[in-house]
Parts: structure tokens; sequence; C-alpha cells
């Protein structure tokens, strides 16, 4: 810029205008110029560039400038760098996400993503982020994409290509695809620590509300906080005050916050010498402030984090002690942080006592100077109360609610509602409480607070004549309208209930109501109007007073007032009371519903704060996670029983019958007549990776061999069972000549829970050239499953690289032969007998090629670790097999028939075995591989 002396002198002219109209003159002049040299033409790239400048000062001085908007898109196109910068500059001021020349932008700012020169692709990173609108960003996200996770890209180019998708993605999340997911989430392993936090900032906002797509990242981010906790494998650029990047150590704690805690042994070892450490850390106050701060940013959040892991008692006890100290600290900061994560501690704690404990503190906390801190406080209070602190806790909350600031009233009114009829023990205290707070809080009461109180009373007898009484002498007081809507309705129907009280008479109830008509609103007024009309069905004796009221407001300005008065008097007047007493009848009780002001309460929070796994509230308002996030999302809450006497009703759920399946006749011939089911197929194993069933069968009843193998990596397996445990050692091999990086594997299991799977260690993220990691898998068997577990192993080679491959780890692994004798085995077939205890299945050959015989046949049941007992069976093609199944806590004997008709090449298998589901999961297995045959070359 020292180089336009123009643009110098323009500025300094503007600076020594001794008043506003002399610098107004002198910007008029000086736009009328450079119009006129915009309209002359033939500027070369500085003269743009400079009067693109000048246009750019002027218009962060406040004026408006609506001419020169093309000739500062025409310096995008610009190759010198300076020109081009200022282009993009007056681009983000001058255009907004819908301004009509937008569209001239999009290839420009494309070609300069696509190009080589780093600094191009960050101005173009630059416009995308800063001016983002939907045409924009679906018209140039893949080439953002594509920088981020293109190999040859710098670090500084990956971290503003992160930032940038995550500006997208807030502003329209469906311009990220979800396909991106597995690749964005290994670049959480790039050495760059800048370029870790920028992508991780944006899992953070994906993994929200993409938890399915997004949750290897919680591998990733145990990994990469041990790495930088633990191991200390950090550059020195990124030590803040001796403390290790604090920021994405912060995030990386609350990313695992986002799913449930891992089920993988190792990976929660990994997550425990992490958290181990950071405790360890925090023992020492540090003098400097900023390290202090940084210290207290790491360990609050990993207090939420062993809050949310919910592993350790005592270590929560520990917690807890701590906490009470931070929530007396002089620092606001840390007193507010010390209650958010006691809120969180009630939100899962299994007991409040630990908490209880801090309880006088923590009402102290609503005097806090901070307004941040008392509002904090009202959250913890809300979260900690139950049968037993409810009353002090409620009370104090009114004490407070007089002196209150305005900005928390309204929610304090709905938060002391909700706890009053959540914890109430007595039906009389509900009554002088919640009327207590409606008459104290004002115009600070929501409509659903006073509508709540007339459905809990016309639901509940017992507080229909107290409240009736109450609130009558709260009419006879200058009370707030809420009260007298309340007294209206509740004197209009159960007004009856106190008639013969002392004070009490019908005269009186008209009275007190009659007064409030001059001083209530339209709404109000009308209510009291419906009242009356009960009360001339409920007392007679006042009719004459009421009709006058009545043909008082049928002349009334407020049409609805008019009509409804002229209404009642003519119901009121009519010969007969027949009709009257049918309109005025009592009304009947309400439906349980959810209470609205739980709706309510969510509604006034939601969207104010990143998407939790809980919500604030004790442990029965988190208990389901689903929920959880719907009222975190929507508005909505957990279902919120009446409780007015501390009891609760609970929702009976129907179990829906299951029907047995018939049982076959015992040792019945094979009919080959019938229809057969369809051979199974793999279209099941779809999201498989081609050609995986070839190392799958192969390994189908071996120990060890290859699972896969191509050009780049080898995957083989080895694999020992005894008893119902099993251990299965992968071993990856990198075949190519260069290193592989990010590798991570992610096991799914959908034969949970009767199959468990634990790791030991989990694969090196980095193999050199012809190096070799391995992985260690324990497979307990706790029951019957069907389904083979699947690992998905990716890895960075210039582009990402995944496979999805099965693990052969099935049923028979935990199969034993076991030998019987004739006698025994027809003996123990009838004991078992059929039902649930037996299953069968008739099948063919999947395909036309294929053929069986008996040796194929033989050898396929001892495969299956079935003692194939010979002589057993009347028909000598028939195999009979015997063997015993184990899992944790027992082992089951099981017995099998296998009828073949090799001509029609067609099986029918029946397996009978002491404990349900086993002979289910057997036949299933066999008929999955018999099915399979062989073809005829094997054979020869």
């Amino acid at each position: 810029m020292s180089s336009m002396r123009g643009l110098v002198q323009f500025i300094a002219d503007l600076r020594n205008a001794r008043a506003r109209e002399l610098e107004e003159k002198r910007v008029n002049k000086e736009l009328a110029n450079i119009r006129q040299k915009f309209k002359a033409g033939n500027l070369n790239g500085y003269q743009k560039k400079k009067y693109v400048c000048k246009l750019l000062y002027v218009y962060i001085q406040g004026y408006d400038v609506d001419f020169g908007h093309l000739e500062a898109v025409n310096l995008i196109s610009s190759n010198k760098y300076s020109e081009k910068q200022i282009g993009y500059l007056a681009v983000t001021l001058f255009l907004h996400e819908e301004h009509e020349l937008l569209h001239l932008v999009v290839n420009s700012i494309r070609k300069d993503l696509l190009d080589n020169n780093e600094l191009f692709n960050c101005l173009a990173l630059h416009a995308v982020a800063n001016v983002g609108g939907r045409e924009l960003g679906e018209a140039l996200a893949t080439e953002v994409h594509r920088l981020l996770i293109s190999p040859t890209s710098k670090a500084f180019v990956k971290k503003k290509a992160a930032l940038t998708l995550l500006r997208l993605y807030r502003k329209y999340p469906g311009i990220v695809r979800n396909e991106w997911a597995e690749r964005i989430i290994s670049i959480m392993d790039d050495p760059d620590m800048g370029v870790t936090l920028s992508v991780t900032s944006l899992v953070m906002a994906l993994a929200q509300d993409m938890p399915e797509e997004y949750k290897g990242s919680y591998v990733k981010a145990a990994q990469r906080l041990k790495r930088i906790v633990v191991d200390n494998d950090i550059a020195p650029d990124y030590l803040y005050y001796r403390v290790p990047c604090p920021w994405i150590q912060v995030k990386l704690l609350r990313l695992l916050q986002y799913y449930p805690p891992s089920q993988d042994s190792h990976v929660r070892e990994i997550i425990r010498e992490s958290l181990a450490q950071i405790m360890q850390a925090a023992m020492e106050t540090p003098k400097n402030v900023q390290q202090n701060n940084a210290q207290n940013a790491i360990l609050f959040e990993a207090i939420n984090l062993l809050i949310h892991l919910d592993s350790e008692h005592t270590l929560m006890m520990q917690i807890s002690s701590r906490l009470g100290k931070y929530i007396q600290s002089r620092e606001t900061n840390v007193r507010y942080l010390g209650l958010d994560a006691l809120t969180h501690f009630a939100a899962r704690a299994e007991t409040l006592d630990p908490i209880k404990k801090h309880q006088n503190i923590i009402l102290g906390s609503l005097r806090d100077r901070d307004i941040s801190v008392r509002r904090k406080g009202l959250d913890l209070l809300y979260s900690m109360c139950d049968t037993t602190n409810a009353g002090p806790i409620v009370n104090e909350l009114l004490r407070y609610l007089q002196t209150a600031d305005y900005a928390i009233r309204e929610e304090m009114v709905l938060k002391v509602a909700i706890l009053t009829e959540k914890y109430a023990t007595d039906a009389q205290w509900y009554i002088d409480m919640t009327l207590k707070l409606l008459s104290l809080a004002g115009d600070h009461v929501n409509e659903e607070v006073w509508q709540r109180v007339i459905q809990i009373v016309t639901n509940n007898e017992e507080l229909q004549a107290y409240a009736a009484h109450t609130l009558l002498g709260y009419l006879k007081t200058d009370c707030h309208e809420s009260l007298v809507k309340i007294g209206c309705y509740v004197l209009g129907e159960f007004g009856h209930l106190i008639a013969d009280n002392p004070g009490s008479s019908p005269i009186e109830q008209f009275l007190a109501l009659q007064a409030k008509m001059f001083t209530g609103s339209d709404n109000a007024r009308a209510m009291i109007l419906s009242s009356f009309v009960k009360f001339v069905n409920l007392f007679p004796e006042i009719k004459p007073q009421l009709l006058q009221i009545f043909r008082l407001y049928s002349h009334s300005p407020d049409s609805e007032l008019q009509q409804r008065a002229f209404e009642y008097l003519s119901l009121a007047t009519l010969p007969t009371d027949d009709l009257l007493r049918t309109v005025c009848d009592e009304m009947p009780p309400f439906s349980e519903r959810t209470s609205i002001l739980l709706s309510r309460l969510h509604q006034k929070t939601a969207g104010t704060s990143e998407k939790k796994t809980w919500v604030v509230g004790g442990k029965d308002a988190n208990a389901d996670k689903q929920e959880v996030l719907m009222a975190q999302n929507t508005g909505l809450k957990r279902t919120f029983t009446t409780i007015v006497n501390g009891t609760r009703k609970a929702s009976n759920g129907g179990t829906t019958p299951t029907s047995a399946t018939s049982a076959s006749g015992d040792l019945a011939g094979l009919d080959f007549s019938g229809p057969s089911a369809p051979p199974p197929n793999l279209a099941s194993a779809a999201h498989l990776t081609p050609d995986w069933d070839i190392g799958y069968n192969r390994l189908y009843f071996s120990h060890e061999g290859v699972l896969f193998e191509d050009a780049q990596i080898q995957v083989g397996l080895r694999s020992e069972y005894r008893g119902h445990m099993g251990v299965v050692k992968m071993y990856i091999s990198n075949k190519s000549a260069y290193a592989i990086n990010s590798l991570t594997t992610t096991l799914e299991n959908p034969a949970a829970p009767n199959l468990k799977i634990d790791t030991k260690n989990l694969p090196d993220s980095s193999v050199p050239a012809a190096g070799q990691t391995q992985q260690t898998i324990f497979c307990a068997s706790h029951g019957p499953f069907s389904d083979a577990p699947t690992i998905r192993i990716s890895y960075l080679a210039g582009a990402l690289q995944a496979y999805t491959l099965q693990l052969p780890v099935l049923m028979h692994r935990y199969m034993e032969p076991s030998s019987l004798s004739a006698e025994d085995f027809f003996k123990r077939w009838r004991q078992i007998g059929g039902g649930p205890l037996e299953a069968q299945k008739t099948f063919g050959l999947s395909g036309k090629n294929k053929v069986t015989n008996e040796a194929y046949t033989r050898q396929m049941v001892e495969g299956f670790a079935w003692k194939i007992l010979d002589g057993v069976d009347p028909n000598p093609k028939n195999i009979v097999g015997c063997g015993v199944f184990q899992f944790e806590g027992g082992k089951t004997g099981c017995l099998l028939r296998l009828e073949p008709n090799y001509e029609k090449s067609m099986y029918r298998v029946t397996i009978r075995a002491t404990k349900e589901g086993v002979p289910q999961g057997l036949a299933r297995q066999m008929e999955q591989k018999l099915s399979q045959g062989t073809t005829r070359d094997a054979y020869d």
C-alpha cells in the first residue's frame, strides 16, 4: 500500500478533514473521479487495484459504495497475488451470499481452489468461508474437501479448508456429505497439531448431528489424547505456558463425551491413563495465571468425562470433594465451571448425597455477583433436588425470587413449579408453595404454570376443597391476575365444597370475584363470567346479583365479553334449568399427559449451547439418552408424571407373545417334494469389500491363514479357542514400497451381547514400507449367535483405502466333539423334544454348478466340530452327530441329524440342544455353509 501514493494521500486528506462536511466533500470528489476512471476503461491491474482500495476505504468508513463491484470481481482473475488479494477482500466486503454478482466469481474461486499455488488456495478459502452462501457452498464444497484431504496440501491450507467446511456446515448442513466421514476422521492423525485442532473442531460439529457416521472418531480422540498427555508427542511450538496444547485437549475430552463409554477394555485403559495424568498435573497449582487457566480448562473437561464414563465410584467421590472446593473459589470462572461440573454430576450420579454436602454453598451461589454463576447455581439446585431436600430448596428459591434478576425469573418460576409438583409429599404443601410462587412471580409466570395447577387440582379430589379455600383468601387481597384465573376456575368448579365454611359463603365468593372484574384484563373477565354462570347453577340464592352482572356486560364494547355475557344471560333466564345444569355440569378430570412445563423449560434452554449427552436435571431426566437428545433438539422431554403425593404412575409395557416353532416328528423321514427355503445369499454382506469371502471361506474351519490380500496390504489371521474364550491375532502387513499412515481398525459386532469382543491392543497408526503391525482380539461366547463380527480397516496411502472384512468367529469355534452310544443318543434326543429346543432346515445348493457327495458332507460336518456317530441312524446315508457348545456360565449338549439327498442336491438338518437359541444358531450356520456346496473340479 505504501507504493500507492494516491491512496495514502486520500487517507491523509480524510484524517485531516476538520469537519464532517469537508470529509464528505472529499469523499464525493474522489468517488466521482473513480467512477469517471472506470467508465473510461483502459485501466491496468495496478490502477484497478488502487481505485478498488480507495472504494474499500470509503466503504469501511461507512459510506455507500454502489459501483466498482465488477472491477473488484475482475481483480480475482489476476495472476498477481497483490491484485488478487485486493479483489478477494473487496468481494468479501461488497458482496453477500445472495448478491446478484456472486455467480460471476464462482468459476474464478474454483480455479484458485484447484491451483497449485497455496496462497491462491487460501484466498479462495477465505472468500468461501466469509461469503458462504448456499450457491457458493454447493458449487465449491467438493473442491474445499479435496484441499482438506489432499496429501499434497500444505498444513496451513488444510487448516483453512477444515474451518471453511465447518463454517459452511453450520449454515447449510447438507453441503457436507456423509461419505466424507471416514476420510475426515483420518486427518485427526495429522502430524501437524494445527491441522488436528481444526479437523477436530469440524468432527465435533459433525459428530453431534451424525454420531453413527463419525463414531470412528472416538478411538482417534482417545489415541491422540494419550499421545499428547502421556507420551508428550507434541511440538514445542504448541506448549502454552508448559501446558501441551490445551485447546486440542479440551476438544478431544469433549468429543469423547459425545459417545457412550467404549466397551473395549484397551480403549478404556487409554482414556484412563490420560485422565490420570491430567488429574496428576492438576495437583499442583501454578502461580502463573495463564498456566492455571489452561490447566483448569482441561481439568474441568476431564472431570466431565469422568462423570460421563461413570466407572469408578471412589474416583467420583473424590471429584465431588474437589468440586466442593472449586465452587468456593475466589475466581468467578472457577466457581462457574465447578457448578457446571456438579450439575453434570447430579445428572449422572446414582446418589445425590455427595452433592448435598455442599447445599448451603450452592444456595449461596444464587447471590453471587456474576449472573452466569447465579444461573448455573439455579441449574444445579434444580438437578440436585429430591424428596429429602425439596422443602428447603423451594423455600430458598422463593425467597430469592423476590430479588432475582429479571433475566432468570421466568426460568426460575418454571423450575420451582416443576420441583414443587415433582417432589411434593403433602397436598397442602404443594398448593401453598405453588400459589405463593404465583403471587411472588407476578408477570414472570407463563400461562402453562397456572394451567398446570388447574389440571392437577381438577385431577386430585383431596386438593379441591383446600385449593378453593386458599385461592379465595388470595382473591380477597390484591393478587396477580394468574391467581385470579386459577381462582375463578377453581371456585366455579369446586366453590360449593367450601360454601358452608365461615367466610366462604356464595355471596362472599361472588364479591371476591366481582372486585377483580374492574381491574382484570378482558381475558380474566371472560373467565370470571364463566365462573358466574357456574354459580347460577350452584348457588341459586345469589342469582339476581349474577344476572345483573350478565346484563351489565352484555353491553360491553368488547365483542367477546358482550357475546359471552348475553349467552350466559339467555341461558340463566330460560323457563327451566335443564339446559343450564347440562351445560354447567362439573368438568371431567383431565387426561394424564406430559407436563407442558418441562416442554416450556427445554424450549427456553434448547440451542443456547452445543448439544450435550446430558440435560439439566436429575438422573431420572437423563435415563434415556435418545429422549435426552430429543429434548435438546426439539425442546421435548421425558414424560413428567403428575406427582403430588410422592408416588409415580408407571406405565405398563405390554410384551408381544412369541409363538413356539412347531416341533417336527421324532427322527421323521425326509420329504424332498415339499417346497424348500431359498438358499442363503450374501445380500447381508453387501457392505463388505469385494472378494472378502475368499479368505473368509479359507479360514472358515482353519485357525490360521490369509484373510485378505491385495497389492498394498495383507491381512493374516491366527486364532485359538479354549472353552468359551477365543483369541484372534490379526497381522496387517504393508506390501507397498511406501509407508501407510492413519491406520485404523473398527470392529462391528452384530452378535452382541451373546458374543463379547474386546481388544488387547490397537495397531500402529503408521506402518513403514514392508512393515507389519498386529492387533489382538478377545472373543468370548455368552450365548448362541449367528452373525460373524466384521472389521473395518482404513489407512492413508495417498488416498484413503478402506476394507470391510468378516472375521470367521462363529458358533462352531466354541463347539467340542462328544461321543454317545446309539442308546444314549436316542434317549437324549427324545428327552430334549421339539419346540424352541429344536431347529430344522431344509435347503438346496445356491449355485447351478455346485455338487455334493458323501465325503464332502462328512468333512463339512466334522469341520463344525460334530462327532459323527456311525451306525446310529437306520438310514446309512444319514449323518448323526454329537457335540457340546460352550459359553460363559456353562455348556449345553447338542445333537445333529443330517439327511442328504445327493441326487437332488438337497439337505435337511435337524439340531436339538438343551439351551434355547443354540439349535437355531447352529442350523443357520450349517445351512449357510453347506448350501454353498463345491465344484466338480474339487472332487476330481
